[in-house]
């Protein structure tokens, strides 16, 4: 894989990542109540969904690529479409974000069911698979094959995802309370929504 769709790829992904979501805030929440130590369980399970999800999508729209390039050019401006809307939505949000879960601060639950509920929480995301069908198609080279690219690019946002993952458990409550004005949360969501605005605008323009 060349670098300069690495180069492209690392920023994009980081970003979809990094924006607050149902596994970050998750993370966040787990860090506060666990610490970062017990929450590593957590993110076992989340990126062995994350990666299930992302190789999912990636071989799906391989197959769509092949066989019905029309129907894939339409689903590339769907694509855009969709993480522009998601922009959008993040520059009209009032400053709010999900609560913590009260129900995680009554116990500390067992290393297998944080697993599972990682797990879980990334594959039932319909989020997660939305970004990845719509970000991995442009970096896929139809000339090239298809598994050392994947392998590649998964490999590329499982180690974003396990850093991103890192920061919300590590800022722990420091960051909870930031996120808890809604000034603070307002610009978080206004830079997120105008990078979702750009990687839509290159998704369909690519």
């Amino acid at each position: 894989m060349e670098l300069s769709v690495l180069a492209l790829f690392v920023p994009a992904s980081f970003f979809v990542s990094v924006t607050p979501g149902l596994c970050m805030l998750l993370a966040l929440s787990l860090g506060i109540t666990v610490g970062v130590r017990h929450t590593l369980w957590m993110m076992v399970g989340e990126l062995a969904g994350v990666a299930l999800v992302a190789l999912a999508a990636g071989l799906g729209a391989a197959v769509v690529m092949v066989q019905y390039p029309a129907i894939f050019q339409l689903f590339k401006y769907c694509g855009g479409a969709y993480l522009a809307w998601i922009g959008i939505q993040m520059w009209r949000s009032q400053g709010h974000l999900t609560a913590l879960d009260e129900a995680q601060r009554s116990g500390r639950p067992s290393a297998k069911a944080l697993i599972v509920q990682g797990f879980i929480t990334a594959v039932a995301n319909p989020k997660g698979w939305a970004f990845f069908i719509a970000l991995l198609p442009p970096f896929i080279n139809q000339s090239m094959p298809l598994v050392p690219q994947l392998s590649v690019l998964i490999a590329t946002i499982l180690l974003l995802e396990t850093l991103c993952l890192l920061i919300y458990a590590g800022g722990g409550q420091a960051l909870s309370r930031l996120l808890e004005r809604a000034e603070n949360v307002r610009l978080i969501n206004r830079i997120s929504g105008t990078l979702m605005l750009l990687v839509g605008a290159w998704l369909a323009l690519s």
